[in-house]
């Protein structure tokens, strides 16, 4: 499975909690942004990379400033609320179409788990090609809390997350990131998580996440 989630949305309803980027109440569809709405968020990730190496002149960067003001222009015309927007609600794509995540896409949800391939991109820089801790944070995070839901059947929000760095994260590699629920203890849920490169281990994660209560935002 390819989507970021649990299954297709051709079976997903109301009541199905944790789908959608574990939002409730949300009507979850493929179709918001348009049919290409996944190409203009791979040209978004495109142009986060470029820019976090480039060194323009300060001519282009003149004429780069201007055209990116007119693409924020419109950009800010259609802006609309969280629940409706494509980013983190288009389940067809790589990390359900949110691109302040690391790219990432769902090979198999069971009783062990969510497991995912995730590929840090050149934006994600640490330093020396390695990625920066902060975005592998973030991937384990959101696939903690994707584990969670899983786990609940409900929308948990993170208590703590602590990640242990055991060897460098490459950038531009495919990566195996596992995530499943260690102990479910009333609304808590104990997630443990490793990250890896083929057969060497790059990070582990421990967190735990809290069941919101109906209603809870």
């Amino acid at each position: 499975m390819t989507d970021g989630t649990v299954r297709d949305t051709s079976t997903t309803t109301d009541d199905d909690p944790h789908e959608g980027g574990f939002r409730p109440h949300s009507a979850i569809t493929t179709d918001r942004g348009g049919p290409h709405y996944g190409e203009f968020s791979e040209q978004v990730r495109t142009l986060m990379d470029n820019a976090r190496y480039a060194c323009p002149t300060g001519d282009l960067t003149d004429e780069l400033i201007a055209d990116l003001k007119a693409i924020n222009e419109k950009l800010a015309a259609v802006r609309i609320d969280e629940w409706h927007s494509p980013a983190g609600t288009r389940i067809d794509l790589p990390s359900r179409g949110n691109i302040t995540l690391p790219p990432y896409e769902v090979d198999e949800v069971n009783d062990d788990g969510v497991i995912a391939t995730v590929t840090f991109r050149d934006f994600h820089l640490g330093g020396n090609n390695a990625a920066h801790g902060g975005q592998i944070a973030v991937a384990f995070d959101d696939l903690g809390g994707f584990a969670s839901a899983v786990a609940t059947q409900a929308v948990c929000r993170t208590g703590y997350l602590t990640v242990h760095y055991r060897s460098i994260t490459p950038l531009n590699t495919p990566l195996q990131l596992h995530t499943w629920a260690e102990k479910v203890d009333g609304r808590k849920v104990s997630i443990r998580g490793t990250l890896s490169d083929g057969e060497r281990l790059c990070a582990e994660m421990e967190a735990l996440f809290i069941k919101l209560k109906p209603g809870q935002p």
